[in-house]
């Protein structure tokens, strides 16, 4: 039986909370490099682990590297030391095929193989397909996997394909993979996998908003006077120049993972908590961002690139003297964005979003900073340590929600100051949460596509960014500022809120 035809999402059902993959095969394209290795082995051991695997599993790696069977269960098992007593049984299960993703003979041995695997375990022709390549070829095993009939497997069982992000270079190159993918797969067959929504405190945000009646009335323009996302992080380009100087911070991270979150938070509440009801109001939310004009981005963004500097007590070199980067390199590895939303709850509320490398502390949040009281009564000098109430989302590392408010000082004067009230996940739940990959894999093969992102979400999602890739790259671009690394980025983003009467929070 084809489990399409299942309930997907145990939040919409309210029954079944565990879901377990049902039978069924995962190709790992690119099975030789660092992701698979890395995230994707780990976590499929893990659910191996919390026993959501079935018996009728295997992985099939796909790559150029020339690795037997043998071989390719011995990085199986590398990848997972101490691991438990299941994987071993799905390594005995696997196999690997070397052939170039341009060779139609890779993809013929593939389905022949796969073939063998559905006869011997009982798999059903259920497979997902996994593109953990390099994204210049996404096209090229889609278009394969459709000519040899891999796209639509006999048997009544399911076919699904995973991709990566970037998912394109720009608006243009991303409509081009669209439709490129969409020769061969349907839509409801594509899964693009963003990390960062399988993140624990990211799908809070649903929670946080739609179950507790005491935040949602205020979340809106009535009481919020801004909001802020932080995604910072302390590493450089880990050796990754070549493709930092193709992507740089606006690709990388702004036209998806800001764009995820931010999504998130200005969505309206879902008709449904399920994965059309959820995905068209992130989408809907999106579109209501006003997209800027070219000749705007010099007023409402600043891009900047680290120099030498210290983080975490250690000299680091400036981003120019990093491997594969060139000594007149003009890609940000910073950038701040003003953003506005055209719509009824968020009319006048100004989105401030910043990321960058080499800043002082890894560190994802959504801060919602209120309106200041109307009105103080007692004086000011009561009132010094006293700030505007605001909620924040800890997303990474240190995982919670912090509420600021203000309380009186111990003592005969009447002074008020700032007071956290605070909510860790690591203190409030014994369990420890899924790996973002852990449960994105399981989502993937259950068929849930919930916290996947729909083709019209990328599409807007480039739309916003896409004028600044324009102003940037024309003939008088605005000029590229530089941070010392382990500072918060440089004057010129400082200047960009303070020009409206707000500041940068401190994480």
């Amino acid at each position: 039986m084809s489990t399409e035809t299942l309930p997907l999402n145990p939040l919409a059902e309210g029954l079944d909370t565990v879901r377990r993959a049902p039978p069924g095969v995962l190709v790992v394209f690119g099975a030789s490099g660092d992701l698979t290795h890395r995230k994707l082995l780990p976590a499929l051991e893990r659910l191996s682990r919390r026993r959501l695997l079935p018996a009728a599993f295997a992985v099939v790696g796909v790559a150029r590297s020339d690795i037997s069977d043998d071989g390719f269960r011995d990085i199986m098992a590398d990848a997972v030391p101490g691991a438990g007593p299941g994987w071993a049984e799905i390594i005995k299960n696997s196999i690997y095929i070397s052939g170039d993703y341009s060779d139609p003979e890779t993809f013929n041995t593939l389905k022949r193989r796969l073939e063998e695997i559905d006869e011997a375990l009982g798999t059903g022709s259920n497979r997902t397909y996994y593109l953990a390549t390099v994204p210049d070829v996404f096209a090229e095993v889609a278009r394969a996997l459709g000519k040899v009939g891999l796209n639509r497997p006999e048997g009544g069982g399911f076919a699904r394909l995973v991709i990566e992000k970037p998912f394109g270079h720009d608006l243009e190159t991303a409509r081009e993979l669209d439709a490129a993918l969409h020769e061969v797969f349907d839509e409801d067959q594509i899964y693009r996998i963003d990390h960062y929504l399988g993140k624990e405190t990211v799908q809070n945000v649903l929670a946080l908003r739609f179950a507790n009646a005491i935040f949602e009335p205020l979340w809106s323009r009535n009481y919020i006077d801004h909001v802020q996302i932080t995604v910072a992080e302390t590493i450089g380009v880990e050796k990754r120049g070549n493709f930092y100087e193709k992507a740089g911070a606006l690709r990388d991270i702004v036209q998806n993972h800001v764009m995820q979150v931010l999504s998130l938070t200005l969505m309206e509440p879902p008709g449904t908590i399920d994965a059309e009801g959820i995905r068209d109001e992130k989408v809907k939310a999106l579109r209501s961002v006003v997209v800027p004009q070219v000749d705007e981005v010099a007023n409402m963004s600043v891009r900047a690139q680290y120099d030498s500097g210290w983080v975490e007590g250690n000299a680091v070199p400036g981003y120019r003297q990093e491997e594969g980067v060139s000594p007149q390199s003009q890609t940000e590895t910073y950038v701040a964005l003003k953003l506005l939303v055209d719509n009824w709850r968020w009319a006048g509320v100004p989105i401030y979003a910043r990321t960058g490398k080499r800043l002082p502390k890894r560190v994802t949040e959504v801060a919602l900073q209120f309106k200041a009281v109307p009105h103080l009564a007692f004086p000011k000098a009561a009132a010094t340590g006293l700030n505007p109430n605001a909620l924040v989302l800890r997303i990474q590392p240190d995982e919670g929600v912090t509420l600021r408010f203000g309380a009186k000082v111990p003592g005969q004067a009447f002074m008020v100051r700032d007071v956290l009230m605070d909510f860790s996940y690591g203190a409030a739940f014994l369990e420890e949460p899924p790996d973002a990959y852990e449960r994105l894999l399981l989502d993937a093969m259950v068929g849930d596509p919930t916290l996947f992102i729909r083709s019209d979400e990328v599409d807007t999602a480039w739309k916003i960014v896409q004028p600044l890739l324009a102003a940037w790259a024309s003939d008088d671009p605005p000029p590229l500022a530089g941070y010392a690394a382990g500072t918060w980025g440089p004057r010129q983003a400082d200047t960009l809120i303070e020009r409206d009467g707000r500041q940068w929070r401190t994480p």
